[in-house]
């Protein structure tokens, strides 16, 4: 067996019980903390279920085709692969617009933004991409893969560039005027810091992003070029791509504090349950 090959399987076991274990904890963390739920906590729980995708199905297949190479296995790893780290990047590209509105429409966002429109979107993303995945039995493949992921970025960094401009337009206001600022009204001046700091947290996402699926989109082109030339880095890129669901739950718990409070207490309860559990079964067994 060539020594890229097992590097790899060593390293996507461990991955996947991370991606596994830690998205299930935010996941378990949304779902059982009402206080955090809001249209961002949509957007997150749809990357945190691509990433569990991941974890669960993506990596158990891909591992085993890597193991024992067969025609069925690739098709349902690449058709996996879509609806897992595709929806991941779509979502990303969905949280920028989201962001951007918070920012520029501060005052009419709740309105424009309601946790019925993020439903609503996050359905329509994930509709769209289990539709498109099976593209990935073509062999357009790459090239449509190599846009797709293309655009997705492009849009990305559109729209983190309008957020950029608009928390340095909003810096020089406090810096200009301070004491009108000092009579903005609190529940205003609140949101927009609320959001600024919403924004910053999801563009280190993005940046995370980026760095994760930028072997792949390279692969990607260079074999649409040569086929012959991208085994090893394909290889490398794939792993790459699922090392992202794996940092991700440990990105949200740095950046969002009432996450990460909500992800420890799940944690304890998981861990007092299982040993309460455990005394149980010690206890029928005498």
């Amino acid at each position: 067996m060539d020594a890229l090959l097992v590097i790899n399987i060593v390293l996507n076991v461990p991955l996947m019980f991370v991606a596994v274990i830690g998205n299930t904890l935010v996941l378990s963390a949304i779902f059982r903390t009402p206080s955090i739920h809001s249209s961002s906590s949509i957007f997150l729980s749809s990357l945190a279920v691509s990433d569990l995708l991941v974890g669960l199905a993506v990596q158990p297949v891909y591992i085993a085709h890597e193991l024992k190479p067969d025609p069925g296995l690739r098709k349902t790893a690449n058709i996996l692969f879509s609806m897992g780290c595709v929806v991941s990047l779509c979502t990303m590209t969905a949280i920028s617009i989201d962001r951007f509105m918070a920012l520029h429409y501060h005052m009419r966002y709740p309105n424009l933004m309601t946790n019925k429109c993020a439903i609503q979107t996050t359905v329509t993303l994930w509709l769209f991409v289990i539709a498109s995945s099976f593209l990935m039995l073509w062999r357009t493949l790459p090239i449509v893969l190599a846009v797709g992921i293309f655009a997705c970025l492009l849009i990305s960094a559109f729209f983190y560039t309008r957020i950029y401009f608009i928390v340095r337009h909003h810096q020089s206001a406090i810096h200009l005027q301070q004491q009108a600022v000092q009579s903005m009204n609190t529940a205003e001046s609140i949101n927009i810091a609320r959001s600024k700091r919403s924004a910053l947290s999801t563009f280190i996402y993005f940046i995370c992003l980026v760095l994760c699926y930028s072997p792949m989109f390279t692969s990607m082109i260079i074999y649409t070029i040569d086929p012959t030339l991208s085994s090893n880095l394909w290889t490398v890129a794939n792993t790459v791509v699922f090392l992202n669901s794996s940092i991700n739950p440990f990105l949200y718990c740095w950046r969002l504090k009432e996450l990460r409070k909500a992800v420890l207490k799940t944690g304890q309860k998981l861990l007092c349950k299982q040993t309460e559990e455990r005394q149980e079964n010690e206890l029928k067994a005498y």
